[in-house]
Order: structure tokens, then sequence, then C-alpha cells
């Protein structure tokens, strides 16, 4: 007989390992023991020595849906304390060692076993909108500190009842220590309200909010990270009344529709992209629409949806008439606040908008917004998947990386800001959190911040922020007692996407946004460096203009485009070019802004590629002022309606400056007014000029610098023409380019490399 010890790493808490394990090593024969500690499982073992290699063999091939092993070894077992019973295999109760080092497991969807279940007249759960299992449920929303037992989560406050009691002591059932186990008895129930907010007497809950919502009323629905706002998708009226009361005119809103066949009939769904929607993180998938399925009012302008299937039982019920399989699904807030998660505050902000609140007893601990994919092509052809919003399902799973880390605490940027820690060799990024211009969301920051401190065991020696001196992250670090390193905006993108693709040496980084606090104190966002996670230079951007009214212009592109018109006409352009919306422009209006742009007051420098989408979307009629985030460069892309191919590209200049390249947009912006050419036949040639200008550019750079490693980041490259054929461009010259897998590419991502920056400043070492 042989005795080992094996220490499993990675995300083995609140999937059911355990549970796994025992059962495992009951078909083996083996005795001994299994516990939960705070850096993941350990597990004794006894038994032949052939019959451990067998076990331990298959611990990796066969383990549970939602587990993921990083590391399995064995240890020693000398200094055990812990006697093992020859004739049985037990679970221990879980210990708490001085340092966290196991993953926090994300919430997952509902499985199809409890589905089953759930639609079973003679199951014990038959239509309970909270079952769940070992192998799915809630699982980061509702975890207060670890390891992840029962007593540490949101769900210690349901005493189970017998028959939940018995099945979590049941080695043979499939909720053998599942930590949210409940059913009708005993755990969490529904509760309607009124838009007042008060108590509706009605015996049958989902039977009435089917019926209302199919007669077009709105719904404020607790899901598992926080709250929807729920209409018909199919009912015109009640989305056109949803957007009046939310104050959306035009933004996309989610949709959530029954199963694949309904996301089939409404959109077009390649293989990949069903792979997304059935699995298990359930995210929201962008995909191209079917024409004349769904009223226009969900995602005017605009050629894809956003869908999902459902993630909670309460979805699966929702969705179960035959005359309701389609909801909109749209986060529930008030625009630019966070997603409410509590029923109090939802009582209060929400009371406006809907006509009824679905609330239920079970607290969410962290809100944890829906997470936004989208497939998008490697230069092979081959499906990639891209993050647009990484929450709900993946955070806060790590970003593993090659070399040990520091441990660092990063705040983000200030528009769709995440927090990142790092330990050893591997960074968590946090669920996106949103603007922090809004107080809500900024006290967020903070609890998110502390809560994965607790959870990880991470006592951060530096912080990180962005180097703008108005973000209120930054402010807060100001005469803090740890070091903190201020990182210029487009270098914390640039590092982002080396850390996601293992570089550290000399890189090229293309980093295109709608804008970031320059070093110079200008906005950038057009920008090209060289470099790597210590420094970088600019070695080349557009050629600046001006945002007449500083934010107003980002709000209407029309101001960018006249700024535009004045650096490349003068500021006589208006008899020179004949251009749409200037005709329709106020003649005061247009004086004003001429004037603005030719004296320069009260305008900011920019070099902003994403404000140079917004002024040719402009300039083609398709967007004068915006409603949400880069919408005029949303709808400039839609014309393309997905189609990749490249178009012959405007003329450009490169000029040489003293210290970097300037690219001269003007010829193009001259070519666009004077083509009258098709918009849609614009925009292809525009957005094949900036593939051209990115190609031509590090072509140059390569010739100075001797670097063949390139990083493709920023907002911008959320557009998929541009990032796909980029990518082909660049590596037709023989480029290593590189752009992100794992984090988005938009600012959700910038505390991924704010990390890595000041880690490499401050020569952390674990």
């Amino acid at each position: 007989m042989s005795r080992r010890r094996y220490r499993i790493t990675g995300i083995v808490q609140g999937v059911g390992f355990r549970p796994f394990i025992h059962k495992l090593a009951s078909e083996c024969g083996l005795a001994g023991w299994v516990l939960n500690d705070s850096e993941g499982v350990l597990v004794e073992v006894e038994g032949a020595a052939a019959i451990l290699d067998e076990f331990i063999e298959r611990v990796g091939r066969e383990q549970p849906p939602l587990a993921s092993i990083d590391s399995v070894s064995e240890v020693e077992t000398s200094d055990s304390d812990r006697a093992i019973d020859h004739q049985s295999f037990v679970i221990l109760d879980s210990i708490q060692l001085e340092e966290t080092r196991t993953l926090v497991p994300p919430d997952s969807f509902v499985c199809n076993d409890c589905v089953r279940e759930m639609f079973d007249p003679d199951d014990r759960r038959y239509r309970y909108p909270f079952i769940n299992c070992t192998n799915c449920g809630p699982r980061y929303s509702i975890i207060e500190s670890m390891p992840y037992d029962r007593p540490k989560t949101t769900m210690r406050v349901f005493a189970m009842c017998p028959a939940c009691d018995a099945e979590y002591h049941d080695i043979r059932s499939r909720r053998y220590h599942a930590q949210p186990n409940a059913c009708p008895v005993c755990g969490p129930e529904l509760d309607l309200r009124d838009a007042q907010g008060q108590p509706v007497a009605e015996p049958d809950i989902l039977g009435f909010c089917r019926r209302e919502l199919l007669a077009g009323k709105i719904f404020a629905i607790k899901s598992v990270g926080g709250f929807h706002l729920a209409v018909d998708a199919r009912n015109d009226a009640a989305l056109r009344a949803l957007r009046t009361r939310k104050r959306r005119d035009s933004k996309p809103f989610a949709l959530m529709v029954r199963d694949a066949s309904v996301a089939e009939a409404i959109a077009q769904v390649s293989s990949h992209e069903l792979g997304l929607l059935q699995s298990v993180q359930r995210p929201i998938v962008i995909l191209a629409k079917r024409g004349g399925t769904l009223p226009n009012s969900i995602a005017p302008a605009n050629p894809n949806y956003g869908v999902m299937l459902p993630s909670a039982p309460l979805h699966h019920l929702l969705l179960e008439s035959p005359e309701l399989d389609a909801l909109v699904m749209t986060s529930g807030n008030v625009s630019g606040r966070p997603i409410v998660f509590t029923n109090e505050d939802a009582l209060v902000e929400l009371a406006s908008i809907v006509d009824y609140f679905l609330l239920n007893d079970r607290d969410i601990h962290l809100r944890v917004d829906d997470s936004i994919v989208r497939q998008t092509l490697r230069p092979d052809g081959s499906p990639a998947t891209a993050f647009i919003r990484r929450a709900r399902g993946y955070a806060p799973l790590p970003i593993k990386l090659q070399a040990p880390l520091g441990r660092v605490l990063a705040l983000g940027s200030e528009l769709k800001a995440t927090v990142a820690l790092s330990k050893r060799n591997e960074v968590y990024v946090s669920q996106h959190l949103g603007d922090m211009k809004n107080d809500q969301t900024f006290a967020s920051l903070t609890c998110c911040s502390e809560h994965l401190e607790a959870l990880l065991s991470i006592q951060p020696e530096a912080i990180a922020c962005d180097a703008h001196p108005g973000f209120r992250t930054n402010a807060i670090t100001r005469g803090h007692a740890l070091p903190v390193v201020r990182v210029q905006h487009h270098h914390a993108h640039m590092a982002s996407c080396m850390a996601e693709n293992g570089l550290d040496g000399p890189t090229i980084g293309v980093i295109f946004d709608g804008g970031g606090y320059g070093l110079d104190g200008t906005i950038w966002g057009g920008e090209f460096f060289v470099g790597d996670f210590a420094a970088v230079r600019r070695v080349a951007s557009l050629r600046p203009f001006y945002l007449l009214g500083g934010d107003r212009a980002i709000r209407e592109p029309l101001r960018v485009a006249i700024d535009i018109l004045v650096r490349t006409y003068g500021e006589d352009f208006a008899e020179q070019v004949d251009v749409a919306f200037l005709r329709e422009l106020d003649p005061d209006e247009k004086r004003v802004f001429t004037a603005m742009a030719k004296s320069k007051l009260n305008a900011f420098e920019t070099s902003s590629m994403g404000r140079l989408f917004d002024a040719v979307s402009a300039l083609l009629g398709v967007r004068l002022r915006t409603e949400y985030e880069a919408q005029a460069a949303i709808e400039l892309e839609s014309l393309l309606e997905r189609d990749l191919s490249e178009a012959e590209p405007f003329p450009f200049e490169i000029e040489e400056r003293e210290t970097k390249l300037e690219i001269d947009y003007r010829p193009l912006i001259r070519a666009i007014v004077e083509a009258r050419e098709p918009v849609a036949t614009s925009s292809r040639r525009f957005h094949s000029t900036v593939v051209a200008i990115v190609a031509e550019v590090c072509t140059r750079l390569r010739e100075r610098h001797g670097i063949n490693d390139v990083v493709l980041s920023g907002g911008v490259f959320l557009n998929e023409f541009l990032l796909v054929n980029s990518l082909r461009q660049l590596r037709r010259r023989d480029f290593v380019a590189h752009h992100h897998r794992q984090v988005p590419t938009n600012d959700g991502g910038i505390s991924l490399g704010q990390v890595m920056v000041a880690n490499r400043q401050l020569a952390l070492t674990p």
C-alpha cells in the first residue's frame, strides 16, 4: 500500500470538485480524504501504487464541467495530522490558510440536467426558479469570502430542509456539497411588486409576468448578477415605451431568446457563434441580423443584434410560453449609472421606468453585468472570439503570464473601468464596472477592489492608475502611502495587448481610440509607439485637429467635421465644398464653430482616430449628433454590413517631423468630400484607408527600429473591418501581428496594462 498527498489548484472550488474526488476515489477503492483550503484542494489517498497512478490520471481527464485545473502536484505527507480511516474516503471540513491561492469560480448557467428537472411535474423542484447543482448556478456574485462554503455566501440565510440536506450529504446526488442548494420548501422565493413597490397578490407569479409582458408591460427582473429591464422583443410599442422611459433613443438593446433555434431565426449564427451562445458563460453574442424578423427599434441603424440564451432558471420559465420566445433584456439601470443589484435600490431607481418588479430574496453580494463577445476572424480565416465587455461568466478569472509579478492594484480608466490585481504569474481582472464619473460606480470600484483583495489574499505593494490628472482614480491616489505609478493611457493599452500575447521586448504599438491624456497635455488617440512595459516613445500619430467645445464635440461629431474642414480647406471652406450637413446647419452655429476652429478658442487639440471616424461619419451625413459612445463610428461601420472585403484606399500622406512621423488626413478628407460616391462606398474606402495607414506606418517604423512585433489595441479596434484587415495586411508584410483575446481592446483592458507597466517601472518581484 502507498499513501500520497496531492495539491490541486485552479477553479476547483464551487464546481463540485470534492464530490468528484470522493466518487472517483470510491470507484478506485481508495481510502483517504479531500478538503478545500485557501490554496485550492488537498487530497490524500491510500491504495496500491498502480491504482493511485490511475486515480490521478483520471482526475485530470474526468474533471467536473465547471472545473479548470491549473496544476496537480504531489506533496509531502510526513507532517500529516489527519489520520486515514483505511476503510473509507471522506470529505473534511475546509480550512483557512494565511493566503488564498485558489481561483474564485465565476457565475455559471443553469445546466441541462437542472432544466429537465425544473420542467418535470414529478420532480420536487418542478418550476422552481432557483434550481442549481454542483455543475451550475451562481458563484462569484454570491461569494463573500474564501474558501467557498455556504456559510461564506449570501445563501447562508437559507437553512436547508431535510430533503436538501440529505442531497447535500449524499455521495450519489448531483447536489452533493452543492453550496447554493435549495428547493421551494427552504430556498429563495419570488416577490412580485407593482411600480409603486407594493406587493401584487398573484398565486401564479410567472404566469402573470408572461401575460403582462405579452400585453406590453415593462418589468425589472432580478437575475444572477443584477437587474434586467425586460419587454417582449416582438412588441414595438413596448420597445418604444422602454426607450422613452429610459431616455435611450437609439442605443441597441440586448436580446434573450428561448433557444438556439430562435437565435437562428432572427440572426445569422455560425458554428463558432453557436458555441459561444451555448457556453456555460452564456454571454451576449453579437450576431448579424436577419432582416424583417424583429422590430427595427431593437437596434436601429445597426446590422447586428446582441443575443444571449437563458442563463438562469427564471429565464427559462419566463420564455416557456409559445407566444413569448424573445425578450429585450437590457441592463437594469438609469443611463450613466451602474446596474442595480439590490431590491431596495431597484424599487427606488427603476420605479419611473417599469410597470412591475420581479424580485427575489437571494441577495447578490457583488454586481456582475452581462458579458459581450463577438466572433471575428484570424488572418487565416478561422474564427476567433473578441471581448467587448468581460463580466458574468468570465470574471474574475486571471490572465496567466510567463513571468512572476509583484502585487499591484490597478484602478483602470475613467470609462468602461475594471480593476486588476496581480500576484505571482497571474493578473485578476474584475468584471466591467462602468463610468467612474458616476458616484455609485466609483463606490463600486472601491468595493470590488477590496472584495478581490480579501478573496485572493492580496495586499498590494503598489497602485497604478491613469495619468490623466482629472480622473477620479488619479485623485484618490494622491498622498497614498503605497508607491503610485501613473500610467499614460495608450501605454497601458499597448502593455495590455503585449501581456496577453506573451511579449516582453521591443514592440510596435498601434493604439487607436477616442482619446486619452497625452504626455504633452493634449488628447492623444491615433498613436504609434515603440517600446516595452518600462517605457515607450511616440513615433507616429495623426496630424492634430481640434475638439470644438471639448466634450461637446464627442456628442456632436459635426463640430469635429467643421474643424477638420477648416484644417483642410481653410476658414472659407464653405465656399469651396458642398457638404450636405452644412446646408442643414443653422448659419449662426456654422459661423460660431468656424470662428472657434480658426481661433482655437474653447477648442482642444487631439490626434484621436476615434474622432476622425466621427468627422467622416458627419461629412457623409451618417451621424451628426450621438446618443451613446462611438455611435457615429458604429453606424459608419454598419454600412459595410459585415462584408470585410477591402476597396481602393483614399489618398493620404506621411510627413517626416523632427521626432516622429505624422499622418496627414487632409488628402483623405478632400477625396471624401469631392468624390461624391455612394455613402457605403465612401465608408468602405475610408476604412480601407485606415488599414493602409496602419500597414504603411508600421513598415516605415520597422525600417527605422528593426522591430517586427506589432500589437493592435484601443477602442477603435472593436471595428471588425479595421481589426481583421489590419492583421491581414501586416502579416502579408511579414509582421508578427497581435490583438486582444482575453480582455477587451477598449478601456476594459486598461487595468491589465497598468499592472504590467507599474510592475516593470518599480521592478517589483514576488
